[in-house]
């Protein structure tokens, strides 16, 4: 569980520093800085997905605030202008907490008021909610919404005039669609005062910084005046969809009921599958298979990747418990297959699928065995057993992407200008980690699909094709031995060509042990793990590139150029943790000591999120100390793998592991099972 923050010894630039983050199921969220001062675009008290989960728009931005105490004005609200930050109610906030919702307590002499933001589940909407806890009797409170009603890589700018404000009921009120902005709807439980006003040069230092355009212009429909009363919380609710006050109010209560009395018998477990629960959304696809979950992958800009899903399926999914939603999204994968390739991008504006990931059906394959580890769901998992397969033989005929075999049974994907791999940085047409060629993950993954659909074949009674499989896999194994090995650094090389071998050390080459069948010698394990501790890992994840390769940039930060070529060639990522831990507990088995080890190395991730975090990972880390967050604010692949390695490897919540690759893998025993849910 989170813990409350006492925000007074953190100073300004550590409180616009910590930035939280609430969803609403459907892909829609809220997030800001601790006191509520936007530093990106993409920050907003509600902001809607209008096409769940993708075509999401910033409605309400923030809300300015400001207590009449003896007539003189309070104010609570925090915002950047060129030059100077006004107000400065970050002055008066005393303490914040993220988890269950974003509640903040503001104190000055003789009084003490709390706010709580509460998203609607499954409904684009967000009641915020202010209680005096002590006083000397009523206080007025005014706060002005302050709108932006745009999409969330855009920016608004004043337009003369405004927009319209209509009276729907008693408290109720509608600011009707343009041909550029949506509909917003918004009630309250105090006096509406209409006076259209524009905000204008609103800063938000993080774009500025990140080398966008960082000004914006908000709008105010007028005042909202509400009484407070010690003791008795009044309201003010925003939505994309009309809405009934009262109604909102009792779904906002109701969602979060009281904490049990008995503490948890695992905490962090705990904290961490609520973190995971922000990313899993579940929208209708309009088929026969039901309700599709999906995952926004990354908060608060990146289109939901699919890659991403599937690197984080067994974390979000299966260790959490969701084995039927599980279920769904490898079905809802499986029907969109196009030539072997599955989805790379769900794009924003919600257009097709991009498939642009010669890895993405590699992933998916691992996936599918994951979930049958887990679920023991042989007719689901015959189901998929098509799909696994249709994928494999696309790829040995040749597929989009340049995607070939080999005559050694080697995958190769040459698709110029175009970046296929995870390491996929690119600025207009420069490809920043050209990988064409032979990469080493993708035949870590290619053997072990290859390995799985054999496995599932002999599984389903498909004898004469898990044979078949099982020989195309064993010569993929061999050949990778011989070309893969760089004597010289004793680790992997990372790409493979016919012209030469490129001998970055990168942490690719840790699928080459870490997935379920190894595609690299085991008497070279120990040597890779070696090179990988020594060049690459870091407390808070695993360099993309060795700290002593002349490429190798230390931090992540600065213009857009700047940010990604760092984004591949040093940067840390926290999700890589989870093939770190995997090959270490190859190397040096599950006992009692590695399991000690392992919960060491995700240590300094457990303080991040239950601290400085707010409840959740950050996409990446500066390669060099400090090692400073940077890109996303909150990463469905982080946050899952170091779950997963947490569930696993440290509790022991583990299905039973096979003895031996090639032996059956054996259905949990209902022991595990239970004591996973029930954790």
């Amino acid at each position: 569980m989170t813990s409350e923050i006492q925000v007074e010894g953190l100073g300004f630039d550590g409180l616009i520093g910590g930035e939280w983050l609430a969803t609403n199921g459907i892909g829609g969220y809220a997030s800001s800085t601790i006191p509520c001062l936007n530093t990106r675009k993409y920050h907003g008290l509600l902001v809607a997905a209008m096409s769940p989960p993708v075509r999401r728009m910033v409605l309400l931005s923030r809300i300015e605030e400001t207590l009449w105490i003896a007539g003189t004005p309070t104010a609570l609200d925090c915002n950047e202008y060129p030059g100077v930050v006004h107000p400065q109610g970050h002055q008066l906030l005393r303490a914040f907490r993220a988890d269950p919702c974003p509640t903040w307590i503001y104190a000055a002499g003789g009084w003490r008021l709390r706010k709580q933001l509460r998203l609607l589940p499954g409904q684009n909407a967000v009641v915020v909610s202010y209680t005096l806890l002590e006083g000397p009797g009523p206080i007025d409170l005014e706060i002005r919404p302050l709108l932006a009603l745009r999409g969330i890589h855009e920016l608004t700018f004043q337009r003369n005039g405004g927009f319209a404000v209509e009276d729907r009921s008693n408290r109720h009120h509608r600011i009707p669609p343009t041909a550029h902005t949506p509909e917003f709807f918004f009630a309250h439980s105090g006096r509406f005062s209409e006076r259209s006003d524009w905000y204008l040069n609103q800063i938000y230092r993080q774009e500025v910084q990140r080398g966008y355009a960082g000004l914006e212009d908000l709008w105010t429909p007028g005042i909202i005046r509400l009484r407070l009363l010690p003791g008795h919380a009044a309201h003010f609710v925003g939505s994309a969809e009309p809405i009934e006050l009262g109604k909102a109010i009792e779904l906002a209560d109701g969602q979060f009921p009281s904490r049990p009395s008995v503490p948890s018998p695992d905490p962090i477990f705990d904290a961490f599958r609520r973190a995971a629960e922000q990313f899993v959304v579940s929208v209708s696809a309009g088929s026969n298979t039901g309700p599709v979950p999906l995952c926004v992958t990354g908060f608060c800009w990146p289109a939901p990747s699919g890659r991403d899903m599937l690197i984080a399926f067994t974390g979000l999914f299966l260790v959490t418990g969701r084995d039927d939603q599980a279920r769904s999204l490898l079905l809802a994968f499986a029907s969109q297959i196009r030539g072997g390739l599955m989805p790379s991008r769900f794009p924003e504006e919600g257009a097709a699928p991009e498939y642009n990931g010669a890895d993405v059906s590699l992933w998916f394959i691992n996936a599918v065995w994951d979930y049958f580890r887990y679920t023991s769901d042989g007719p689901t998992t015959k189901r998929l057993l098509d799909a696994v397969c249709q994928i494999i033989e696309s790829y040995r005929h040749g597929s989009d992407l340049g995607i070939t075999v080999d005559a050694d049974a080697l995958l190769a994907s040459r698709a110029p200008g175009i970046p296929t791999s995870w390491m996929d940085a690119k600025v207009n047409d420069w490809v920043i980690t050209p990988r064409v060629g032979r990469p080493v993950e993708l035949n870590a993954l290619w053997y072990n699909a290859v390995r799985i659909g054999a496995e599932l074949c002999r599984r389903f009674g498909r004898n004469d094709r898990s044979d078949s499989l099982l020989a195309l896999a064993g010569r993929t194994q061999n050949a990778f031995n011989i070309r893969f090995w760089n004597p010289t650094a004793a680790c992997c090389f990372d790409v493979v060509e016919e012209h030469g071998n490129d001998p970055s050390v990168r942490p690719n080459q840790l699928l080459t042990i870490s997935l379920p069948f190894a595609v690299l010698s085991p008497d070279r394990h120990a040597e890779v793990l070696d090179r990988v501790r020594v060049d690459l890992l870091t407390p808070h994840g695993i360099r993309t590139l060795s700290h002593a390769d002349p490429g190798y940039l230390g931090r992540y930060g600065g213009g857009i150029v700047t940010r990604d070529r760092a984004y591949h060639n040093g940067a840390a990522f926290p999700w890589l943790l989870g093939p770190y831990i995997a090959a270490l507990l190859k190397v040096r088995g599950r006992g009692e000591a590695s399991r000690q080890q392992a919960r060491e190395l995700l240590g300094p991730s457990i303080e991040f999120l239950m601290g400085r975090g707010l409840g959740q990972l950050r996409e990446l880390f500066d390669g060099d100390m400090p090692q400073e967050p940077g890109g996303c604010i909150a990463s469905a692949p982080a946050i899952a793998e170091v779950l997963r390695c947490y569930a696993q490897d440290v509790l022991g919540l583990d299905p039973v592991m096979a003895a031996s690759e090639a032996a059956p893998l054996k259905p949990a025993p209902t022991r595990t099972r239970r004591a996973r849910n029930r954790a």
